[in-house]
């Protein structure tokens, strides 16, 4: 049997995701057979004890993949566990019985289409930069923007950290006073991405929800409420992410 990387093996379990294992790895918290492992060791998935804060990760034989979408609402922290006792999506995903995680995520405060799922390879395809997912928002703003400001969004701006953005699709969707809405589509996944790209032109968002994630669309799902991906939009997203 061939040796796996590690990280692709925690995944591929549910755990987590396969960046969400490279940070575990990175910071010592996983061992193989008791001793700490680094970012690039392999192990025989059925054979090597694998563990994760001492906790041992179960390798099923055989699992069943599971691609979920979530409408979140607003008040939820985007974590499978929060240490400041805070409201979590996965609290939402009542019925579901094997262990899935977030696939990328949505602030606190941010609301609107959430993925799930417990294949690895899947999610790391949908949040790699190099596959060019399109997230689309609708951000309502306040009071107003400007010419200057739709376009400093749609070219790229430099956010707090030095760094920036790539460009970005822009529309205005309605506008009445003291009031805008936008539509926003990116195809990056820095955190808090949006709200940091109006708040580095001036602009203050009284409202963010993410309706789609490429072909995948939020839809009538109502807040709080889940459901399972169609055979037609899981060979949809797939084929977005290969290019096809």
């Amino acid at each position: 049997m061939e040796k796996i990387r590690i990280q692709k093996i925690i995944a591929d379990c549910g755990y987590c995701s396969r960046r969400k294992a490279e940070e575990l790895i990175s910071k010592g918290r996983v061992k193989v057979n008791g001793h700490p492992c680094s970012l690039g060791d392999k192990a025989l998935p059925n054979k090597d004890i694998i563990t994760v804060d001492g906790e041992r990760i179960a390798v099923p034989r055989k699992k069943k993949k599971l691609y979920l979408m979530l409408n979140k609402p607003r008040g939820y922290v985007t974590t499978t566990s929060d240490e400041l006792d805070r409201k979590c999506v996965t609290e939402l995903l009542s019925g579901v019985n094997e262990r899935v995680y977030p696939v990328g995520r949505l602030d606190k405060n941010s609301e609107g289409l959430l993925l799930f799922t417990n294949d690895g390879e899947f999610a790391n395809n949908i949040m790699h930069p190099s596959k060019h997912v399109g997230k689309t928002y609708r951000v309502t703003i306040r009071p107003s923007i400007s010419d200057e400001q739709l376009v400093q969004l749609s070219e790229g701006v430099v956010l707090d950290d030095g760094k920036k953005t790539q460009p970005a699709t822009v529309n205005v969707l309605t506008e009445e006073k003291g009031r805008v809405v936008l539509l926003i589509t990116i195809h990056e996944g820095r955190n808090r991405q949006i709200r940091r790209m109006c708040e580095a032109v001036g602009v203050e968002v009284a409202r963010l929800r993410r309706i789609s994630i490429g072909p995948l669309r939020l839809g009538m799902l109502k807040p709080g409420e889940y459901r399972e991906l169609t055979a037609e939009e899981l060979r949809a997203i797939r084929n977005a992410v290969s290019g096809v």
